[in-house]
């Protein structure tokens, strides 16, 4: 009966990832589906830059709203189940089980709230990770079974190829970066991830990137992962970089980025500088590349078009003949669904890109 149910399960998620769906509201049907056969009460799904695997679009429903910065701040420090290091395992899906204590997220937070189990599961392919998803369990002598971990595992591919199609898309048709407010994006925030200090355009980004109701303050996710994964930098618990490249609707695609201030202002409590701004070309051909599942001979080859490379410079530059390289572009117009080498160079680069 129960792998009746997985089986069935399986079908419809695969089925509502192939559909006409946004990728929001994609997220939201194969949530609803998976709640008909696993048993969970809060849940936490973030897109990630498929190169730096930070997360940038968070959809969420969790008790410790309030303490969101603190929860995003453990969740990279954490080593029990990252979602990193999940990339690598032979299954993608993870259960904290009866190893809550290992668990820093769960020890310094979750067990305030009776949360008592997690199940974390990654969406990466040969191409970078696409996202993670956590799903939380409370109550007493609950626990995560095998059936729940088979059910994430059968979805986790073709999961991972809606997220990176549906990624693929925001590249055809794009308009010009619209900033939605003049002048630089930054943020200071302090270790606890406080923002103490924003810039009237970071503000305006924040909005658009996680839409608030309105008259409500813009929830700043996306700048908190970004910095918490510079403390995660720090303390050695992943070194992947501290930035995360996100597509704003309507707007375009931004890259988010934290370092660290050389020295902190007499004037201002925080060390950590968030920036959000324009993703350069180069950063948007890789993106394109990675989203249309282009391959590393194919992404090169992008690479030329970009500069004006004619086929007998390519040719030269990738040491090929001229037939492979038109077969080479053959491949790529096939992924993208583009017809020309012009416009999958617009697509890549966007209108008004900057390398």
């Amino acid at each position: 009966m129960a792998d009746n149910r997985r089986r069935r399960a399986r079908e419809r998620i695969e089925r509502v990832c192939v559909s006409s769906l946004d990728e929001r509201s994609m997220r939201s049907a194969i949530l609803e589906e998976v709640s008909r056969v696993v048993d969970f009460d809060s849940y936490v799904w973030l897109l990630t830059d498929p190169g730096s695997t930070v997360g940038c679009a968070p959809l969420a429903d969790v008790p410790c709203l309030p303490r969101l910065p603190e929860l995003i701040r453990l969740k990279y420090l954490t080593e029990t189940n990252r979602w990193t290091a999940l990339i690598d395992r032979t299954s993608p899906v993870a259960l904290l089980n009866s190893d809550l204590g290992r668990s820093r997220v769960w020890r310094e937070l979750l067990c305030d709230f009776g949360i008592v189990d997690i199940a974390s599961l990654v969406f990466a392919d040969r191409y970078g990770c696409w996202g993670f998803l956590d799903l939380w369990l409370a109550g007493e002598k609950r626990r995560f079974d095998a059936t729940a971990a088979g059910l994430l595992a059968d979805i986790a591919a073709p999961v991972c190829a809606a997220i990176r199609t549906r990624q693929a898309a925001t590249f055809l048709g794009a308009q010009p970066l619209s900033a939605p407010g003049t002048g630089p994006a930054v943020l200071i925030l302090d270790d606890d991830l406080t923002i103490t200090v924003r810039t009237t355009a970071a503000t305006q980004w924040l909005r658009s990137l996680l839409p608030t109701a309105p008259g409500a303050a813009p929830i700043p996710a996306a700048a908190y992962n970004v910095a918490a994964q510079l403390l995660a930098n720090e303390s050695g618990v992943d070194d992947h970089p501290a930035s995360a490249r996100a597509f704003v609707a309507g707007r375009g695609w931004v890259t988010l980025q934290a370092s660290r201030l050389d020295s902190a202002s007499a004037d201002v409590a925080g060390t950590i500088a968030v920036s959000i701004e324009e993703t350069a070309a180069q950063s948007r051909l890789d993106l394109f590349g990675r989203s249309h599942g282009l391959s590393a001979r194919e992404q090169e080859l992008l690479r030329l078009l970009s500069r004006g490379a004619e086929t007998r410079d390519i040719a030269g530059a990738m040491t090929i003949t001229e037939y492979t390289v038109q077969d080479h572009l053959k491949s790529i117009f096939g992924k993208t669904t583009l017809t020309s080498r012009s416009a999958v160079v617009t697509a890549a680069l966007g209108p008004g890109a900057t390398n």
